[in-house]
């Protein structure tokens, strides 16, 4: 199991620090162990000839989409001889994504399903998927096939070059609004100025990850998660491979512009304190030209005599001060509310059911 440790209502999943399940466990072999300094020591695996491919999809209010999500990743794939099989990660929908799912599994065992208690959030459900996933190498990928399937099998051709990650690259965003695409420009940019983890620009979650890589992102521990910060994190020898990528082929986002803005926040905070320094320096800033203002005014009084300070000046400053305090007492804040749901360590999600029973059933 990882360090975030998952609950299962049904059926029950092993427990322990290294507990995991046993199909993919023995396929996979000693990849991460580790080290007496509480780091990680990774080995490179043997890569096999013909290796298993997990594609791991987070879905919430799919219905519209996930059939032809899975016939059309079954057609690529099959036509490439790849083995391959699908763990859909239901994160709480409330339509008829379910129900698609479970008359979908019941004809292709090659489908697996992960129930989640309630809605986590993609980045949750993304990180459960990476859990389940058996495969030697991983893929996650969106059901609206914005990211083509097509792609994978490029990728497994760089993995087998030796590359540990192959992240697709998103050339052309033509179906996404002016405003996303130049908000999206504004944060790659200025997350990488900020955080340590440079993470490459137009790159989303559509990537290929050696076994390797999944048993280590497995073991990372913090419950606000920002995969795309997480993958950087890890690092590995990784390229990337440039593609358009096409209109939502159905159902509707489930993204607005609140959304976005606080998964940007995620990243930022979860990744850099430059925030924090940022106020610490603009703080003694303030405290620098007041006391330099403060000096001056003691010496004109002292030459001059007492005057009458006027009012709106006063007011103004009085404000100012004000605003920079409350502003700051909110960036801390964040960092302290994400400290606040560390410390209380709750399990990362919870699997309500899964299909087929159990997880770690028939080889594929």
């Amino acid at each position: 199991m990882n360090a975030h440790g998952p609950v299962m209502t049904s059926p029950q999943r092993p427990t322990g620090t290294n507990a995991m399940p046993t199909s993919w466990s023995q396929r996979t072999g000693a990849a991460v162990s580790v080290s007496p300094t509480s780091g990680l020591v990774t080995e490179p695996l043997v890569r096999p000839a013909d290796p298993l491919l997990s594609l791991v999809v987070p879905v919430y209010n799919e219905a519209e989409s996930v059939q032809l999500f899975f016939d059309t990743c079954r057609s690529v794939l099959d036509a490439a001889a790849v083995r391959f099989e699908v763990v859909f990660v239901n994160d709480g929908s409330r339509d008829e994504t379910r129900g698609q799912l479970l008359r979908l599994g019941s004809a292709e065992p090659r489908l697996r399903l992960i129930n989640l208690s309630r809605n986590f959030g993609k980045e949750i459900a993304l990180s459960a998927g990476l859990d389940f996933a058996r495969g030697d190498v991983v893929v996650p990928i969106d059901v609206d096939l914005q990211d083509p399937p097509q792609l994978i099998i490029e990728f497994l051709a760089q993995w087998r070059n030796g590359y540990d990650v192959v992240y697709g690259i998103r050339g052309s965003r033509s179906h996404d609004g002016f405003a996303k695409r130049a908000t999206s420009a504004w944060f790659y940019r200025l997350f990488n100025r900020v955080s340590n983890t440079e993470i490459p620009a137009d790159v989303g979650d559509f990537r290929l990850l050696d076994r390797r890589v999944v048993d280590t992102l497995n073991r990372m521990s913090e419950r606000n998660r920002f995969m795309k910060g997480l993958f950087a994190w890890v690092g590995f020898p990784a390229i990337g491979i440039c593609y358009d990528r096409p209109a939502r082929a159905a159902g509707a986002t489930k993204w607005n512009h609140w959304r976005l803005w606080n998964f940007a926040l995620d990243g930022f905070v979860g990744f850099s304190t430059a925030p924090l320094r940022i106020w610490a320096y603009l703080g003694a800033s303030v405290a620098m030209l007041a006391l330099l203002y403060g000096s001056f005014i003691v010496v004109r009084t002292l030459m001059f005599g007492i005057d009458v300070p006027g009012y709106a000046s006063l007011l103004a400053a009085v404000l100012f001060l004000g605003g920079l305090q409350l502003l700051s007492i909110g960036v801390i804040g964040e960092y302290l509310g994400r400290l606040f749901v560390e410390v209380k360590a709750r399990p990362l999600y919870i699997v309500e059911s899964s299909f087929p029973t159990p997880m770690n059933g028939t080889d594929l």
